[in-house]
């Protein structure tokens, strides 16, 4: 007779990610070993790259906290990349904004509520629009000028958010921080630059778009997270273009920062796989 699982107050819920070279026997290992340590799968999900020939995989667990001492000996036999994460971790967060807050606002409405699984530990801008706001949220605020003061508000952070903050990053900067998302005011790789809401009038587009990726040296070529795109016509002015344009960065962005706190964003290559 199976016997059912039953949850005691000693289990918790844990997040396992792993990529390794496809082969025979990766699944059957992962959820053997989790089978014998009494650790019910929630959720699982992977995806075998053709083209890389590498495979990805992540999965919900509810386990026992010493789950990942004992995964050591799978991961070494399959050349695994692995991480594991307690879905009670809060990671710390810095997000830096210039003087556009759309992106911003919702950051901070989604982290009162809840949405967003993280500790933002401090917002930076170049600029003092958002000091009130920041701070109406119990939150620290911090003016930066330059970038050994981002470095220093770096310390210690598990992700830097640039929600609309419109200074180019140094590949020495980029070097020191941990993983940093941008979101871009265009579906990449379209319409790089300034004003390229005006661009795409000026060529009008029938599409417009934002797009959400992890920041590399080589400045918009970070491997994407997501993009979102609206349909416009002939008809929208640039304003109204920069006003749909906002909403998408808004709801682009989030989701970007969401999936990456949930340990759902593998890196592979140039390209993310999300899961």
């Amino acid at each position: 007779m199976l016997k059912p699982f039953a949850p005691s107050l000693h289990q918790v819920e844990t997040v396992l990610t792993l990529s390794c070279p496809d082969r025979v026997g990766v699944v059957h290992a992962v959820t053997g070993f989790l089978a014998e340590h009494d650790a019910n799968i929630l959720d699982s999900q992977e995806w075998g790259d053709p083209d890389t020939g590498r495979f990805f995989m992540r999965v919900h667990v509810q386990g026992t906290p010493a789950l990942a001492e004992g995964f050591r000996q799978v991961a070494e036999r399959f050349d695994m990349d692995w991480t594991v994460h307690g879905t009670d971790e809060r990671p710390k967060v810095l997000v830096l904004v210039s003087r556009q807050g759309h992106c911003l606002h919702d950051l901070l409405y989604r982290h009162r509520t809840g949405a967003l699984p993280a500790e933002i530990v401090a917002v930076g801008s170049n600029h003092d629009d958002h000091e009130d706001l920041v701070r109406s949220y119990g939150l620290p605020f911090e003016r930066v000028e330059d970038e050994d003061r981002i470095a220093e508000l770096a310390q210690g952070v598990d992700l830097v958010v640039l929600a609309r903050y419109m200074r180019i990053l140094s590949a020495e900067l980029v070097d020191k921080l941990p993983a940093t998302i941008n979101i871009h005011h265009s579906f990449l790789p379209s319409f790089k630059g300034a004003r390229p809401y005006h661009q795409a009038h000026e060529r009008g587009v029938k599409l417009i778009g934002a797009t959400a990726h992890y920041v590399t040296a080589d400045l918009d070529e970070g491997p994407i997270i997501e993009q979102e795109v609206a349909r416009v016509t002939h008809a929208h002015t640039p304003d109204q273009l920069v006003q749909i344009g906002a909403d998408l960065e808004t709801v682009c962005l989030a989701r970007a920062v969401r999936w990456h706190l949930e340990h759902r964003v593998l890196r592979n290559g140039s390209r993310t796989v999300v899961l």
